[in-house]
């Protein structure tokens, strides 16, 4: 099973990578962006039995490691 974790900064966190990106797009001529927020993405493959088991052990793994709760927030998927 395969585990796609996106970790982005919450809305109300300034993002300064993300603003540099969306002037260098501008730059370049795609003018009908309006905002660009930066972000990762986390892939893990697990040996499980369930979804709800994985599911649950990746949210461990999120509140442990892989996201700052306090500016940060997640989204897992999980395919088989």
């Amino acid at each position: 099973m395969i585990a796609r974790v996106s970790v982005t900064l919450k809305p109300s966190i300034l993002d300064p990578q993300g603003k540099t990106i969306h002037q260098a797009l501008e730059s370049l001529g795609f003018k009908g962006v309006t905002r660009v927020r930066m972000g990762k993405l986390i892939e893990i493959e697990l040996k499980h039995g369930s979804k709800a088991a994985a599911k649950r052990d990746v949210e461990r793994m999120c509140r442990k490691l892989l996201a700052n709760p306090i500016v940060e927030t997640y989204r897992i998927d999980l395919a088989s």
